[in-house]
């Protein structure tokens, strides 16, 4: 069984087409920007901490973030996540930072999207879907939060014609200068929480790089410092916003899914190659390459049909989170066992400086570290099997 994937062409298209004619030309499109604009810039990705940011516009301006988005806002209007998971995944098969920063990009499209502010739907969503506007996501600390793990780092205070803000978010990615990215806050004296929209043009919001990571050093990540920052209500997502981050949070969670899944492949084909030379011996490792790739197909699948149906009514209930959870956690626990192996499987190789795999098991640990991390995701598990008891 061969389920690891050669081109977009084979994910997106004869794997999974999409409703519409163009889903050829925007794999052919995506293949393309893949092979001609990433390939040759991964090594400078990892090692120089170069920021792809022509990627990225260049996969807005040929769709690739605006498939789930509704056609009055200059999207493509189909249902479902598929699109977005598949994109991740093919793009995370060559370069996990970019795989990583499209998941930033597509993450501010499904906030924007959900909300029923028509000043951000109207003005923003279309910019930020087609990548005239880079965005990203500063939700890290508030999922955290919300699963009981940290204190939340935003405080916000009611003012005339909307909020100020206060607080510090250590890392949100995919952001620079005048990016958007999403943010959620407590509101003052309230159990009340909101959510919005800010970019560092808003007077009072810093942006600092104090940390240099050990892998996706290209993903513009940034403290944000905000001081007395003002946010009107024109970008406010949504205020109390219970309800609202019920809506986004199986999507959230499931699209990063596309980076393990596309990370395991590639660590797939990086053991088939060595098989050539070393399957006499390689067969003695754990995690042969017919295991690993007979349990992707089976969470590729898994994926995709909770990502058909992400946009249903029942997509917001909490056995429907659940899977999405187990999905994601899934995912963290085959990519470092999927790295772990292609490395033993390629040897001494492997163990060189710039070697392929050594990145890819770099990557692997981001995969089960970015929130929610493996123990994140582990720990809502835990919580749902008490209350279902």
């Amino acid at each position: 069984m061969h389920s690891h994937i050669h081109t977009v062409q084979d994910l997106l298209v004869e794997n999974t087409p999409l409703p519409d004619s163009n889903s050829d030309a925007i794999a052919q499109n995506l293949q393309n920007l893949i092979n001609l604009e990433l390939k040759p810039r991964v090594k400078d990705i990892d090692e120089k901490g170069e920021y792809p940011k022509a990627f990225l516009q260049n996969l807005g301006a040929i769709g690739g973030f605006g498939q789930s988005v509704p056609k009055q806002y200059g999207g493509a209007g189909h249902q479902g996540l598929k699109f977005p998971v598949q994109m991740i995944e093919a793009i995370s098969q060559e370069c996990l930072n970019t795989g990583f920063i499209t998941w930033c990009q597509f993450a501010c499209t499904w906030y924007l999207q959900n909300s029923d502010n028509e000043y951000l739907l109207r003005n923003v969503l279309p910019k930020v879907a087609s990548a005239q506007i880079i965005a990203g996501t500063g939700l890290s600390n508030p999922m955290k939060h919300f699963a009981g793990i940290e204190k939340i780092a935003l405080v916000a205070q009611r003012k005339k014609g909307g909020y100020i803000l206060n607080g510090t978010l250590p890392w949100v990615s995919n952001i620079g200068s005048e990016h958007y990215f999403a943010i959620a806050a407590q509101i003052i004296n309230s159990n009340d929480y909101l959510m919005a929209i800010v970019t560092d043009s808003f007077p009072g919001l810093t942006l600092r790089c104090n940390s240099h990571f050990i892998a996706l050093e290209g993903s513009n990540t940034y403290a944000c410092i905000f001081k007395d920052v003002f946010v009107p209500n024109t970008f406010v997502l949504a205020a109390p916003c219970e309800e609202y981050v019920e809506q986004i949070r199986a999507g959230f969670v499931l699209t990063q899914v596309g980076m393990g899944l596309g990370l395991v492949s590639s660590c797939i084909e990086l053991m088939q190659e060595a098989n050539k030379r070393l399957a006499h011996v390689n067969c003695f490792l754990d995690d042969c390459v017919e295991n690993l790739e007979n349990e992707l197909e089976s969470l590729r699948l898994h994926t995709y049909i909770l990502a058909t149906e992400i946009q249903s009514p029942e997509s917001i209930r909490n056995d429907f989170f659940k899977k999405v959870v187990q999905a994601r956690a899934t995912a963290s626990e085959l990519a470092l066992r999927a790295a772990q192996s292609a490395m033993l499987h390629l040897g001494a190789k492997a163990y060189l400086e710039g070697s392929t795999v050594s990145r890819k098991l770099r990557e692997a640990y981001f995969v089960a570290m970015v929130t929610p991390a493996l123990k994140h995701l582990r720990k809502v598990l835990s919580q749902m099997k008490d209350t279902a008891v």
